[in-house]
Formats: C-alpha cells, sequence, structure tokens
C-alpha cells in the first residue's frame, strides 16, 4: 500500500456519503488528514463522520447559496483549509430530448457549478496554509462525450476544460488543480440504474471506489494534472478526441461488449 503523508491537512470532500467519496474520506483521514464531509443523506453522513472522526456537514450543492455556506461551515470547523475534493455528481441518464429541463439544470448545477463556485470560495484559505490542492473528479464522458449522457458529457467535460485552465493560472500560486478522470466504478452511482446506463459504458473496465480514492490521494501529493483510470480507457479516450470518426466506427462492437457486461453484472 502507497503511504502518503497527509498529518495535519484540512480536507473537505464533497459527495462523501458513499461511494468514491467515501472511500476518500476515509483515506484522508487514515493518512493523517482532518476531514470535513459534505452531502445531502444526512444519516450516511453523520454514521461515516462517527466512524473515521470527521465533520459531518449536510447540503445540497444544487441550491445556489450551499457552495458559500459549506466553505463557510467546513473552513470553520477545520480552522481553515487546504485540501477540496469537488466529488459530488449528478447523472439523469437517458436520451437528451426526453429529459426534463429541471434535470438537465441539475446536472449542471452540481457537477459543474458548484465546483466552479468552491472552487473561487476556497481559494483564498487553501493560499493561506501555503500548499493548497484542488482535486476535480470527473470522467471519462468528459473526455469523450457518450450519447444518451449528453449533458452529463457537457458538465464533465466543463469541469475538465476548468482544471486545466487554472492549473496555467495557478502555476505561480501554491495551489495545484487536478482533475481525475475515472471510466465506470462498481459503486450504486451505475449497478443501482444498471439497465438506464448506455452499454457503450460498460464496454470499458469497471474500476473501484479505492483504486479512484488512491488516485485523488497521488494528485495531492504530487500534483499531477490529471490522472485517467484504466490506462486502456485513457489511451481509447485520447485517440477518439483526436479522430472522432474512430469511435462512431467502433461503438456498434463496444456496445455489444458492453451488453455481454451488463448481463454478467446482472447474474452477480
Amino acid at each position: 500500500m502507497t503511504v502518503f503523508n497527509l498529518e495535519g491537512r484540512r480536507a473537505l470532500v464533497t459527495g462523501a456519503s458513499s461511494g468514491v467519496g467515501e472511500a476518500v474520506a476515509r483515506k484522508l483521514a487514515e493518512h493523517g488528514a482532518r476531514v470535513a464531509i459534505a452531502a445531502r443523506r444526512a444519516d450516511r453522513l453523520t454514521a461515516l463522520a462517527e466512524e473515521i472522526g470527521a465533520c459531518p456537514i449536510t447540503t445540497d450543492l444544487s441550491q445556489p447559496e450551499a457552495p458559500a455556506a459549506l466553505i463557510e461551515q467546513a473552513q470553520s470547523a477545520l480552522g481553515g483549509l487546504d485540501i477540496l475534493i469537488n466529488n459530488a455528481g449528478a447523472h439523469h441518464r437517458g436520451d437528451f430530448a426526453d429529459q426534463e429541463a429541471d434535470a438537465l439544470a441539475t446536472m449542471i448545477d452540481v457537477n459543474l457549478r458548484a465546483p466552479v463556485v468552491l472552487s473561487r470560495l476556497a481559494l483564498p484559505h487553501l493560499e493561506a496554509g501555503g500548499a493548497g490542492t484542488i482535486i476535480n473528479v470527473g470522467s471519462v464522458a468528459g473526455r469523450m462525450p457518450v450519447p444518451g449522457s449528453a449533458t452529463y458529457s457537457a458538465s464533465k467535460h466543463g469541469l475538465r476544460a476548468l482544471t486545466y485552465a487554472l492549473a496555467e493560472e495557478f502555476a505561480d500560486r501554491p495551489v495545484s488543480i487536478s482533475v481525475v478522470s475515472p471510466g465506470p466504478i462498481a459503486t450504486d452511482f451505475i449497478l443501482s440504474d444498471i439497465d438506464a446506463v448506455t452499454d457503450l459504458t460498460f464496454s470499458q473496465p469497471m474500476s473501484t471506489p479505492e483504486q479512484i480514492a488512491d488516485d485523488i490521494l497521488a494528485c495531492i501529493i504530487d500534483g499531477k494534472t490529471e490522472r485517467t483510470r484504466p490506462a486502456s480507457t485513457r489511451v481509447m479516450t485520447t485517440i477518439g478526441a483526436l479522430f472522432p470518426a474512430i469511435p462512431r466506427w467502433l461503438r456498434p462492437a463496444l456496445a455489444a461488449k458492453g451488453r455481454r457486461a451488463k448481463a454478467r453484472y446482472r447474474r452477480n
């Protein structure tokens, strides 16, 4: 196991009641960080906070006033802020034409607007400590758009663009910014709604929340601008972004592969 020295660092993790957010909160606490965890589900949040010694903050980041209140509560509870993990996410799957307008707006609010505002409001606190870090949890859908997830892809593409732009802007400031762009992850975010998830998504190898949490901690330590898991998906999405005709040509075969993988997950 990789050893990360985060003793005394003060971290805020959004979307921390399950999945990647829960996994990274556990690892931060395990490696010595003081952690504030934020999510909508107060019961799960409180249980996790008691288990790992974190500060729970119930919030709904789809609401315009939530980011300012969250930053204020987190830095007050921790006595400052060194690390911001923008992990909270929303995904309403299905064809764009069939989606309710409010559902589309919620995805943009949670996946993009909230991280933008949180990052800006956290910046003075992150700089005050002399070595701040912002980690955005993106998606391979932000590297190569996925049909059936148009608005989700747009929000994650925007989050990735924000990361790269700020990495340049912050080059001479004591704050590093990174994006972790995973493929499908074995969490309820996908597995509880398996029939609504595109076959294309299941064509890619599944990662665990703990693997993505390790990528997040690695970015905290070395400040690398982007990590993508698995490696095969990173290569495929890079090629697809450069040559869009290739993924369109491969899509039928990948969808068939994904349908077979879905069937295996249903049996399990």
